[in-house]
């Protein structure tokens, strides 16, 4: 099968690409360390699998995941990350991702990981079904929709409606009601409060990786 690998951390490509190596029944036919050459070498290669690192700088890997299966269907994705906050999990289970893997993850588990997504099954690795398990239906953020939970997303970048109106091709008269609808979920009183809320819950740090 053929892999795409996208990642900003130079020892993550190259430690995959040292485990894939040794395995017949897969290559690595391109890496890329952004989301527009990731993109590039999707289109080009038409991979079976990429795993792409979910926060890359000034990029959202949900975001490029989105983008990539227009130009290659049949492509399966796996979020590679370091995050296990569970606003993040929530965004990847609505894109529906194949798999959500961590990259402190062990060899042998990231074989499986793609071994298994390539069979059309689902992996998610043990501690994010841990963490998934462990929800407090308590948080507030849990109330929210998943596409609330994308707009919560843009306001910790401290985007405005019309340009998260944009992104999302809806009318910023949606995006307000998003707006109004999360503040009142939350109990906050404005857009500051909810950009805050967010980036305290690991939103909008899309410059971490």
């Amino acid at each position: 099968m053929k892999l795409v690998l996208i990642d900003d951390h130079p020892l993550v490509l190259q430690g995959i690409e040292v485990v894939v190596q040794y395995q017949q029944d897969m290559e690595v036919v391109g890496t890329a360390n952004c989301g527009e050459a990731g993109i590039k070498i999707i289109e080009e290669f038409q991979p079976d699998i990429a795993m792409v690192d979910l926060r890359l700088p000034g990029e959202y890997g949900l975001d490029i995941i989105k983008k990539a299966r227009q130009i290659a269907p049949q492509c399966r994705f796996i979020v590679l990350t370091s995050y296990t906050n569970r606003a993040d999990i929530k965004r990847a289970m609505s894109e529906k991702v194949e798999g959500y893997i961590l990259k402190e993850a062990m060899p042998e588990e990231i074989l499986n990981a793609i071994r298994l997504v390539a069979k059309n099954r689902t992996y998610l690795d043990p501690v994010i079904m841990q963490t998934l398990l462990s929800q407090d239906k308590d948080d507030p953020i849990e109330q929210l929709t998943p596409r609330e939970m994308e707009v919560l997303e843009y306001l910790a970048t401290g985007m405005s409606n019309r340009d998260i109106a944009a992104t999302l091709y809806v009318t910023e008269y949606t995006i307000k009601k998003h707006v109004s609808q999360i503040l009142d979920k939350l109990e906050l009183a404005d857009r500051t409060q909810a950009a805050l809320y967010a980036y305290s819950k690991g939103l909008g740090q899309c410059s971490a990786g």
